[in-house]
């Protein structure tokens, strides 16, 4: 088994408090965790990993205040259009990973073309998950299999890994949150069955490659026994 993980998804937590430390709105912190977030996925690429995956916005998150929501679908659109040249240039190839539900039409043309555009990119995978939650997705992918007409009797684990959002996405390898919560919060369920956790007490936008390179040498360090 490598000693780099193939997958290492993370949960963006603390950028509401970081920025209520600072005095700032919450917007800056979501803010400085977009930019917390470039540096950490290139940084994990570049140790050779092959996917990063990222809990961004989540089914639960409507329930912020609409200023909130809007400012985040606002940066997500960045993301999308003035930002993708940063996944060109880098060789990044980007899957969205989530419901399409409630998103602005305008928005989920700039996700399609995002991933159209980056599709043939070969240095890693930034696998954003978007309006995402663990259960809906296996729900979406229970629904699936039943519009199939797929019998029971042949449905099996990788039938519903098969359509799952993304389902070329691997299982992750090690799973971190920031903040201090020491939670999974309805991320990756069916791809976390046998993740390493790291959970560590910062906020995000204070992540730095530093603490990449840290988070992989402890990843080396444990034994990965998958029931044994």
């Amino acid at each position: 088994m490598s000693d780099v993980p193939a997958h290492i998804g993370f949960i963006l937590d603390g950028n509401r408090r970081w920025a209520k430390a600072y005095g700032l709105p919450a917007y800056e912190g979501h803010l400085a965790g977009y930019r917390a977030l470039q540096e950490v996925v290139s940084t994990a690429f570049d140790e050779g990993v092959t996917y990063v995956s990222a809990y961004s916005f989540s089914t639960e998150n409507w329930k912020r205040s609409q200023d909130e929501v809007s400012k985040l679908m606002k940066l997500a659109m960045k993301l999308f259009t003035a930002d993708l040249k940063l996944f060109q240039d880098n060789n990044i190839r980007i899957k969205v990973l989530g419901s399409r539900a409630h998103i602005d039409e305008k928005l989920l043309t700039a996700i399609d073309e995002a991933e159209q555009k980056t599709a043939g990119n070969t240095r890693g995978t930034f696998a954003l998950c978007f309006n995402y939650g663990g259960h809906d997705e296996i729900v979406s992918a229970v629904q699936d299999i039943v519009r199939l007409g797929i019998p029971a009797e042949k449905i099996n684990e990788n039938t519903i890994a098969e359509h799952l959002f993304a389902p070329e996405v691997p299982p992750c390898d090690i799973i971190v949150r920031t903040s201090g919560e020491k939670r999974l919060s309805n991320y990756m369920l069916w791809r976390s069955a046998y993740s390493e956790l790291v959970f560590l007490d910062k906020n995000w936008p204070d992540m730095t490659k530093t603490d990449v390179i840290d988070i992989l040498e402890t990843y080396k360090q444990r034994q990965r026994r998958f029931g044994r």
